[in-house]
């Protein structure tokens, strides 16, 4: 019995957590199911590939989205499983632009793809070659492939109406109906494929199908449509055609063009599956393909709770300013996720800790929001923030520290165990900014933060005491007063004689710098707001995002895009990639210090 092939030795783990893809891809090494494969150097026919050099790739995968929108998280698990798997294995794999609808793609969604590939941390550049292709360079190939489906008897071309065609194809209690069109001879089929490549018929009015049994209880096995006709510019290919391909003729064809040994796809693929192998066998037989053809694998797509990934329902939401764009920072777009603060590696062990099988089932997001905590923890620098500024007096100031004006240096670690990250400064002074949730005239039990009477550590700095507040004319607190305790400044001797319960962050007037700080929630109050064939939009969470004005400590004034921080309390905050400027700060929450959602 073969022993199982572990992992490829450049692997960044010396062992990942194993998976049917794995097991798979592993009995094909073991086997040498691929081992005798070459290589052309590009993608091309059995002709090119038998003509060039054995393959240097163990196996070869592809992630192969179409240049019609932005990317999104469900999108960030395919990247991970199909180049991880590749990286693992000592293979390559293939950034393929699936661009056969020339309606629905443009170049910045292709350019938006690339950027976030790249940014999650993934190249398609291997032994010397660039692996980024697109399918509309395969047209060709795919026109002859058809000739080559029509002359051999295994294609034909319908002039039946579209409404026909549907009723014809049958249900699933229903078998299909064989077109009327379905007997001509090879020739007139040919001749009649020609004319629709010459444009000599309107869009619409006949397309190609492959001929393969109507009767099949697999819907996708009813003689599927090929090629039809749609005058449109393509972005790549320009008017060269006005017929083009179906998707899941284009999408094997592609494959084996490409040498692609695990085809590895999301569920929803599996019925097509057998369809899949009936072509690529087909034009085995006729010799424009080598054997062994890919092969496709399905596993569980990411269904994760408070999102959707409908393309369509996030360009709604995007079309009806219901967020302010693809980038907004609530959007699961890899660009919005981005501007939230996510990382790579958060993603990326998100895609892990999720699993790669065939159960579906749901991923909590809680879960995501653990992958950023654990991945910001051990390098985000810190700082003191205050969210909802009132402002604290301490009246004793000026007589124990020389004067009103007098200011005390502290100082805090950049990272509390990083400590080669150095130390942050910032002054303590008479009148400083604390939370206006840290001070209640009349505390619950259990609040041991201030309120008359109670002394609490502002953080770094001394011991204070709270003797009172100041209120305007409708009663709401504009100014809390304290004393200062004498000689209990953190790090200093004997500062720790004094006991108190509470600790509070600050951030003194002397010194602040505002800040436009947007506080992100969860899109959606419904954890399957689109369940059901339900309004998705009527479960737009009303507060998820909220604008304050802060202050926040000196240290962030050098606070570049994208910097990445914890505020001490409150949670993981970005510098906004877009809006953030050195005479504008502004900060995105990425995700609370503790799940909020939690039940």
């Amino acid at each position: 019995m073969s022993k199982p092939v572990p992992p490829h030795a450049d692997a960044p783990e010396a062992l990942k957590p194993s998976n049917f893809l794995r097991q798979v891809i592993e009995s094909d090494l073991a086997a040498g199911t691929y081992a005798g494969r070459r290589w052309g150097g590009s993608p091309g026919d059995g002709a090119h590939h038998a003509a060039g050099k054995p393959d240097l790739a163990t196996i070869r995968t592809r992630f192969p989205p179409e240049p019609n929108g932005y990317l999104h998280i469900g999108h960030a698990k395919s990247i991970c499983v199909n180049f991880g798997l590749a990286r693992d294995y000592g293979g390559v794999c293939h950034l393929r632009f699936d661009d056969t609808n020339p309606e629905k793609e443009e170049q910045e969604f292709v350019d938006g793809i690339i950027d976030a590939v790249h940014w999650l941390g993934f190249d398609w550049q291997a032994n010397g070659e660039s692996h980024l292709f697109h399918a509309s360079d395969y047209f060709d190939f795919m026109y002859r492939a058809a000739e080559y489906l029509i002359t051999s008897g295994r294609a034909y071309v319908d002039e039946q109406s579209a409404e026909d065609m549907r009723l014809n194809r049958g249900d699933f209690g229903r078998p299909g109906v064989d077109s009327p069109f379905r007997q001509r001879t090879p020739e007139h089929n040919l001749q009649r494929f020609r004319e629709m490549r010459d444009a000599m018929h309107p869009d619409g009015s006949m397309v190609l199908r492959a001929k393969v049994d109507m009767a099949s209880p697999n819907i996708n096995l009813r003689d599927p449509t090929i090629y039809r006709i749609r005058r449109a510019e393509h972005h790549n290919t320009g008017n060269k055609w006005c017929i083009y391909p179906m998707y899941a003729f284009a999408h094997p064809v592609e494959d084996a063009l490409e040498q692609i040994t695990h085809s590895i796809c999301t569920l929803e693929f599996e019925d097509q599956r057998p369809w899949y192998d009936w072509l690529l066998q087909a034009l085995v037989d006729g010799g424009l393909l080598h054997a062994p053809a890919p092969r496709q694998y399905e596993f569980a797509r990411l269904n994760m709770s408070y999102v959707i990934t409908s393309k369509r329902k996030l360009a709604a939401l995007v079309q009806e300013g219901r967020v302010d764009g693809w980038d907004d920072p609530r959007m699961p777009t890899l660009v919005g996720l981005r501007r939230r603060g996510y990382t790579p590696e958060s993603l990326r062990l998100m895609a892990e800790r999720t699993g790669t099988s065939k159960a579906g089932g749901w991923t909590d997001y809680s879960t995501l929001e653990g992958c950023l905590r654990e991945t910001l923890d051990g390098s985000a620098p810190r700082a003191m923030a205050v969210l909802d500024p009132l402002r604290l007096v301490i009246t004793n100031w000026g007589a124990l520290m020389g004067g009103d004006a007098a200011t005390d240096d502290c100082s805090a670690p950049v990272h509390p165990h990083v400590p080669a990250l150095g130390r942050r400064h910032f002054k303590l002074a008479r009148e400083v900014w604390i939370e206006r949730g840290d001070f209640e005239e009349m505390p619950v039990k259990g609040f041991f933060r201030l309120f008359p009477g109670n002394r609490v550590r502002l953080k770094y700095g001394h011991v204070i005491e709270c003797t009172g507040c100041t209120k305007d004319a409708t009663g709401a607190v504009v100014q809390v007063q304290a004393a200062l305790v004498a000689d209990t400044k953190s790090g200093t001797p004997g500062s720790d004689a004094v006991k108190v319960k509470g600790v509070v962050t600050w951030v003194s007037v002397a010194d602040s710098l505002e800040a436009e700080v947007r506080l992100y929630d969860r899109l959606f109050t419904e954890p399957q707001p689109d369940a059901g064939g339900r309004d998705f939009l009527a479960s737009l969470n009303p507060d998820s995002l909220k604008v304050v004005r802060a202050v926040v400590e000196p240290s962030l004034a050098n606070a570049r895009a994208d910097d990445k921080f914890q505020f001490e309390r409150h949670g993981y905050f970005v510098a906004d990639r877009v809006d953030h400027a050195p005479n504008r700060l502004v900060f995105n929450l990425s995700v609370s210090l503790k799940d909020s959602w939690a039940k």
